[in-house]
């Protein structure tokens, strides 16, 4: 029989791009694999997926009782089932997980999509932080194999805690079909896309304020705890009623990537409020490349080197409103049209080179080494 891999995420399984990915390549190539989630009051039914998908009902859906029921009902799931190893996603779930681990002997994987600890929403909120800080002091050192998604973050990990972290980007997909050749201009009946959560930090609040000295519309994918207030002030600003920004809510992968190809320019903006998105390497950066779109991106450590070697964005240095219409508008319908070209000419270029079937080698090498092809002793 296939070995089992267990994988847990506090987020809906149906938007969590990077899981989809990872959990995809594993069951390819053989595993058996198990990807426990979180079931939403606006969920939709499961997108059929090449591994198994269980999501868990909670009766809190944030805060310190979410983190506490969730936790508790993981662990429950958990100790119903069995495995080969065992993959915690992020701080939020690792404590039953390693549990689990333990208990059955069997190896534990944490896997950092970000320095949990140093999110906007933690950094605010310093006993929150120190408790984090703990759990992450407690479950690094206890892991088997570590890794996260960028090479600055695994830097970062490997000095806070003296061991080697492996990266995994989180890069899309190389698509088989081509995509046509680069336009001499940005295209007319374009837009503007944001992907992502509608999150404090991201920039949304500047990119509204810019909007009305921008020759473009914007459409916002995603929601978050910010989905009123943004909503709020886009109508204030007669963003709404003038159609220059549409909120589309979520949007399934499938048909996001759809909607990114028809984009003009993609954005991600991110504000210094922590070490997690100073370090942070978006998989919305990889996905605006590989649908051949310049885009306009906050000035951070892993964009400048990337951009450096593959020119597929304008950086910023800041989100003062007045930067970021300024940049928008070089890559937008009567902006710089040879530099624009030059920039989704890049992308082509690019995508060949970073896309997940690159990736997607290391993560097999990885498990390889953890679990190999032989049966774990007790297990099926």
């Amino acid at each position: 029989m296939p070995l089992r891999l267990v994988f847990t995420v506090t987020t809906d399984l149906n938007y969590d791009q990077r899981m989809q990915r990872i959990c995809g390549s594993l069951a390819r190539a053989g595993y058996d694999v198990v990807l426990v989630g979180r079931q939403w009051p606006a969920s939709e039914p499961l997108t059929p997926q090449p591994y198994q998908q269980h999501r868990l009902h909670c009766r809190f859906t944030r805060g310190k009782l979410f983190y506490l029921e969730y936790n508790l009902r993981l662990l429950g799931y958990l100790l119903g089932c069995r495995a080969a190893a065992w993959c915690a996603i992020d701080l939020d779930t690792a404590l039953p997980v390693w549990l689990r681990a333990r208990l059955g002997g069997q190896p534990f994987l944490y896997d950092a999509h970000e320095l949990f600890t140093e999110t906007p929403e933690v950094v605010a909120r310093p006993r929150v932080q120190s408790l984090w800080r703990r759990v992450e002091r407690f479950i690094v050192p206890r892991a088997t194999r570590t890794y996260t998604v960028g090479p600055a973050l695994a830097r970062l990990l490997e000095q806070r805690y003296g061991r080697p972290f492996g990266v995994v980007r989180n890069i899309s997909r190389l698509a088989e079909a081509p995509l046509p050749p680069a336009p001499v201009a940005a295209p007319e009946n374009g837009f503007i896309l944001y992907q992502g959560a509608l999150n404090v930090g991201r920039g949304l609040e500047q990119l509204l304020e810019a909007m009305p000295h921008v020759n473009g519309r914007l459409v916002l994918c995603g929601e978050g705890d910010l989905s009123g207030a943004l909503r709020t002030r886009a109508a204030e600003l007669g963003l709404l009623q003038t159609g220059q920004v549409e909120f589309r809510g979520y949007v399934l992968p499938a048909a996001l990537r759809e909607l990114t190809r028809q984009a003009t320019v993609g954005v991600m903006l991110l504000e210094n409020q922590g070490l997690s998105y100073y370090y942070s390497l978006a998989n919305k950066f990889f996905d605006y490349l590989h649908a051949g779109i310049p885009q306009v991106v906050i000035d951070f450590p892993e964009y400048r080197a990337l951009t450096e070697q593959y020119p597929v964005a304008d950086l910023v240095a800041d989100l003062q409103p007045a930067t970021l219409a300024a940049a928008l508008n070089r890559l937008l319908p009567g902006g710089d049209a040879a530099h624009y070209h030059r920039l989704a000419a890049s992308c082509r270029h690019a995508r060949l080179e970073l896309n997940w079937q690159q990736e997607e080698a290391r993560l097999l090498d990885l498990y390889q080494a953890v679990v190999g092809g032989k049966r774990v002793h007790g297990e099926p």
